[in-house]
This record gives C-alpha cells, sequence and structure tokens, in this order.
C-alpha cells in the first residue's frame, strides 16, 4: 500500500462532539500525514462485522457542528462477548480473533478507538492482543479517570442549566416543586455542576445517598419563609442512604445492562405525601445528548483528535488522550480501562453548593 491506514471508531453512547473528532482525525491524518483513514461503522460492531468506509477529505467537510456521528455508534458490541443466537439460544462468543484479522488485513498502524469507560476497556483488551490503540475520552458523564474534562459534558451541561432555567418560571407561577432528572449514570458530576448553574435548591448525586426526610424538611423551610417553589436536580444514579438505584429496564444484551432513570418520580411522590406541595417531574434524557455541539466542545474534540494522530504519527500507542491543566497529554490506557471517575467528596463544587445554601439530600 502507498499510504499508511489508521483506523477510527465511535463506541458507547453519542454525544456532541463526535463528529468534530472524526474530522479533525481524518483532515490532520490526511494534511500533515498523508495517511488513510478507515472509519468503522456503528462502533466495534463495524469492527467484528467488517464495515467500514475509507474516510475522504469531503465526507469529513460540514460536519464540526452536527450532532451525533456520522459513522454511527453501539452501546452493545462487545467483540469479546459478542451476542450470538444458535438454534434459538442466545450465547457470548469471543470474536475479537477475527477483528485482530481484519485489523492486519486493512494493515492498520493504530486504532482510534473514541468513547468513553466502556469503549477504553474494550480497547485495553485489544491491545494485549496486538491492536496499537490510541483513546480519545467521550462522555457526557465527566466520567473517565486521568482527564479534566470529556467533550460532550460542556453541551449537556449547556443543555441541563437551560432546561432547569425554564422550569424556574413554571415554578414560580404554580408555586410546585419541580423535578429535574438529569444523566451522568454512577457519576454526579452533570447534576451537580448544572444544578448550581441553574440555581437548583436541592442537588442529588449517586456520590452523596440521600435522606428524604431532610430533603422534604428543606422544602417546608422554605415554604415557610415565603419560598412556595423547589427546584430539585436529581441525577439518575441518585439513591437514598441504605437504599438501591431505581432503573427503568435491564437490557440483557449489552455490556452495560443497567438502564438507570425514574428515581424522581419516587421523590416526588414522597415530597407530595408529607407536604402540601404539588409536584412535577422532568427528566430531560436523551436532549442531553442531542444537537450541536458547544463552542467548547468543538475546540476541546478537535484538540483530542489533532493530538490523537500526533501519537499514532510518533508511534506512541496503547495511550488516551487526556486533558489536564489546559494541555493535551497521553495517559497509559490501563489507567483508564475499567474505571470510573466520580465526585469526590471534597469536590469544590460541592464545597460551592454548601456555601451558597443548597441542600445536598443530607444535614
Amino acid at each position: 500500500m502507498s499510504k499508511k491506514r489508521v483506523g477510527i471508531l465511535t463506541g458507547g453512547g453519542d454525544c456532541p462532539g463526535l463528529n468534530a473528532v472524526i474530522r479533525g482525525v481524518t483532515k490532520s491524518a490526511i494534511n500533515q500525514y498523508e495517511m488513510e483513514v478507515v472509519g468503522f461503522h456503528d462502533g466495534f460492531a463495524g469492527l467484528i462485522d467488517g464495515r467500514f468506509t475509507i474516510l475522504n477529505y469531503e465526507m469529513a467537510s460540514g460536519i464540526l457542528t452536527q450532532g451525533g456521528t456520522i459513522l454511527g455508534t453501539s452501546n452493545k458490541a462487545n467483540p469479546f462477548e459478542h451476542i450470538k443466537t444458535v438454534s434459538g439460544k442466545t450465547e457470548k462468543t469471543d470474536v475479537s480473533d477475527g477483528c485482530m484479522e481484519l485489523y492486519n488485513d486493512l494493515a492498520l498502524e493504530a486504532l482510534i478507538c473514541v468513547g468513553g469507560d466502556g469503549t477504553m476497556t474494550i480497547a485495553g483488551k485489544l491491545a494485549e492482543k496486538g491492536a496499537n490503540v490510541v483513546g480519545v475520552p467521550k462522555t457526557i458523564d465527566k466520567d473517565l479517570m486521568e482527564t479534566d474534562i470529556t467533550f460532550g459534558f460542556d453541551s449537556a451541561r449547556f443543555i441541563a442549566t437551560e432546561a432547569i432555567d425554564r422550569l424556574h418560571t413554571t415554578a414560580q407561577s404554580h408555586h410546585r416543586v419541580m423535578l429535574v432528572e438529569v444523566m451522568g449514570r454512577n457519576a454526579g458530576w452533570l447534576a451537580l455542576e448544572s444544578g448550581i448553574a441553574g440555581g437548583g435548591d436541592v442537588i442529588l448525586i449517586p456520590e452523596i445517598p440521600y435522606d428524604i426526610n431532610e430533603v422534604i424538611s428543606f422544602v417546608r423551610k422554605r415554604t415557610r419563609f415565603g419560598k412556595r417553589f423547589s427546584i430539585v436536580v436529581v441525577s439518575e444514579g441518585a439513591k437514598p442512604i441504605g437504599g438501591d438505584q431505581v432503573y427503568q429496564k435491564i437490557v440483557k444484551d449489552s455490556p452495560d445492562p443497567v438502564r438507570l432513570g425514574g428515581i424522581s418520580h419516587v421523590i416526588a411522590n414522597q415530597i407530595e405525601q408529607e407536604t402540601d406541595t404539588e409536584c412535577r417531574v422532568t427528566i430531560i434524557g436523551h436532549l442531553q445528548r442531542g444537537g450541536t455541539p458547544t463552542p467548547f466542545d468543538r475546540l476541546l474534540a478537535t484538540q483530542f483528535a489533532v493530538k490523537a494522530m500526533e501519537l499514532v504519527a510518533k508511534k506512541h500507542f496503547n495511550q488516551v488522550v487526556a486533558y489536564k491543566g489546559g494541555e493535551m497529554v497521553p495517559v497509559a490506557l490501563e489507567k483508564v480501562a475499567g474505571k470510573q471517575r466520580l465526585v469526590p467528596k471534597n469536590s469544590p463544587f460541592i464545597q460551592v453548593a454548601k456555601a451558597v445554601g443548597t441542600n445536598l439530600g443530607v444535614a
């Protein structure tokens, strides 16, 4: 082959900024390194099924501001636990050898894996089988280790904050408790930061199990002192002290089978039963993952992409591009794979929330 090749796939859930990464990788590969880019469709599913496209300059043009991913994605595909139905029975099989055959047949210099903790875990296993991997951290949850922020988070935070802002007027007009449930899984970054930015009165996150009596007492106190409404921002992974998370369903053929959601309805019912205040629940859901990325996420995603290609060109493999202290730096893949970055108890954001009188569900 006259040109070297690099592969790219987008795994896990979609989020704003994925196309900016695809654009950044493709254009920098062509412009700076004269390399071809192989884009795998639907995340690791494309690697499993052999579905890919050679990305050219035209394909990467005009996609910077688009949400989602032109390559498609999947949060179910896993080469090491591929779901197959044989004779009416569902079973998991390891098809990673076939993926490595395709990787070698395409003579890839490296595979750029764009995704969250699940994607990085699979990427790490492919690296153990001989693939040269470079990771790009993507998640609206901001729960990847070793990086200060992930692209997609700022866009989701903006959407969640705007929702809280809009619900304020309705809460005030009707004297209600408005509960806003946001994503984040086991990490409370999105709820905490959008809650502070939106002026939430109560913020409940997974890292701080809440006491429902404390929440009810706080709402009553606000009413007693003339504040006849309250905004409660709830992370989907929040849980009561000694209790469990609430989930909508279990997706059996997914590497991450638990689908959280609905905790805000439980809390709303408890508040209504103990107070005379009417409650309303808004679950923002996938609105947080859609639409055009913010300028910050476009910049961040492009920086990640260019740095990823630099690592490929320098043959600095099995690394994840991390944003630390305002700089793009490589971090060993094993430091990221299979780990979650949760909100620490001494987080400055927690201290800020307490300082402005926000209730975090505990005394």
